[in-house]
């Protein structure tokens, strides 16, 4: 931890002049706050909401959260608090987030941290407060088990974050091509008929023989989603590097079905994985959450009833979702710590679906008739949230380790490499296993 502060505090001047560039409304906490330490945390005092004072809190956010409605909401609700939200691109806002805490200064008081970068700052939970104080236990029945308990230390006596939303992985696919391949359109007997990877595999090849089109377009989405399905990932609870064990399986089968032909090259979030989603170049989207939904219809707009959702085969799991945190430089943890629970109780967390389709991590919700009710039109009348809130409750806690983005990364270079370049699955892997060593040297 030492060394990774000591590394975070030279690139200080770097960092800083990034959170104060001309985007300064996107994550620019305001460094003229008075400082406070984690040792206000639990302290019994009279609130500012109690002494009728003007609460001002900043919250940083970043993505699509369409929190703005509620926020005014809670503040016609709670008329001495005033939160101003500060929206910025996820890595940027991580980055300022952790120079803040390093330096003492410039947090904000709420912090929206995404699941993929918990870790990391549970490493300085001295810098945030700690829930429990502030009656997290409380709350902790209204969220999935599975998604609590990646924002707290291995003990469970530091919770770092309340949970927002999830990102359960089902399987969208072109019911065009599935049809013109001799395979399921309907969504049960699709699911069905690719029950497990073998079968995938299985499918990829009617596809490629029937259509002379991929299983799917990113090697990457094929990984992940194996990945996904895994009791550990990448590290164990001691934060050793566990991937031969682990996800080397998932890299051996990915690998095998690009050199067959059976999936596309293009990376992830280019224009080219877009412009083939719109073409329907290719049957599925392995692996896919549902903050997906955005992309595919963002991507092809014109394809309207050709994309379906099944569930995918040999189990679901998670990818993304979010914690809302609450820096220990804030002056106001209580207001915050309101604040927050009132944002993540079912009850919000379902507007947050309605208003910008973030998934709920409260299972109550998955109870609610109207919830369950909910159709996509654009996926063939697909019950949505009946779909996700099934792929939800079959999740498993995972433990993601610090390092989690070194190892994605490599193996993600590792994958491009083969799938663009042709090179061998086993030297990549071998690379890659060198580089992402290296790299946690140094940490």
């Amino acid at each position: 931890m030492k060394k990774w502060l000591m590394t975070i505090l030279l690139s200080l001047v770097v960092f800083s002049l990034a959170a104060c560039s001309d985007d300064s409304d996107s994550t620019s906490g305001d460094s003229g706050e008075e400082d406070s330490t984690s040792e206000n945390s639990g302290n019994e005092e009279e609130t500012s909401s109690d002494s009728g004072e003007t609460v001002a809190l900043d919250f940083w956010i970043f993505g699509s959260t369409g929190y703005q409605e509620l926020v005014d909401e809670y503040m016609e609700e709670n008329p001495n608090v005033e939160i101003t939200i500060n929206e910025g691109e996820m890595n940027d806002m991580h980055n300022n987030l952790f120079t803040s805490i390093s330096a003492g200064s410039g947090a904000p008081d709420i912090a929206q941290i995404e699941i993929s970068q918990v870790e990391k700052f549970l490493e300085a939970s001295d810098q945030f407060y700690n829930l429990n104080d502030y009656g997290a236990n409380d709350v902790s029945g209204n969220f999935l088990d599975w998604k609590w308990a990646q924002a707290q230390n291995v003990d469970g006596s530091f919770q770092i974050g309340l949970p927002t939303d999830i990102g359960p992985t089902t399987m969208f696919y072109r019911t065009d091509v599935m049809e013109e391949a001799g395979l399921p359109t309907d969504r049960e007997e699709l699911a069905a008929e690719i029950d497990t990877w073998d079968a995938y595999y299985e499918a990829a090849k009617t596809v490629k023989a029937e259509t002379g089109k991929f299983i799917a377009d990113t090697p990457k989405l094929v990984f992940n989603a194996l990945r996904d399905q895994q009791e550990q990932q990448y590290f164990n609870k001691d934060n050793e590097l566990i991937i031969e064990e682990t996800v080397k399986e998932a890299y051996d089968y990915t690998t095998k079905m690009i050199q067959e032909g059976l999936v596309g090259q293009n990376e992830l979030w280019t224009p080219e994985w877009g412009t083939a989603m719109a073409e329907g170049t290719y049957a599925t989207l392995p692996g896919a959450p549902g903050w997906m939904v955005a992309n595919v219809k963002g991507n092809a707009p014109d394809a309207s009833g050709l994309w379906d959702i099944a569930s995918i085969p040999e189990g679901a799991g998670n990818w993304g979702g979010s914690f809302l945190t609450i820096p220990a430089e804030s002056e106001y943890p209580q207001e915050a710590f309101d604040f927050i629970s009132w944002l993540t109780a079912p009850e919000q967390q379902l507007r947050s679906f309605e208003i910008a389709g973030l998934f709920p991590s409260t299972p109550d919700v998955y109870e609610n008739e109207e919830f369950l009710a909910t159709t996509d039109e654009y996926f063939s009348g697909a019950p949505t949230a009946q779909i996700f809130a099934e792929a939800a409750q079959a999740v498993e806690t995972v433990h993601m380790g610090v390092n989690y983005a070194v190892v994605d990364t490599e193996l993600s270079t590792a994958l491009t490499n083969v799938a663009v370049d042709g090179a061998d699955p086993q030297d990549e892997w071998d690379a890659a296993v060198e580089r992402i060593n290296s790299q946690l040297e140094r940490q």
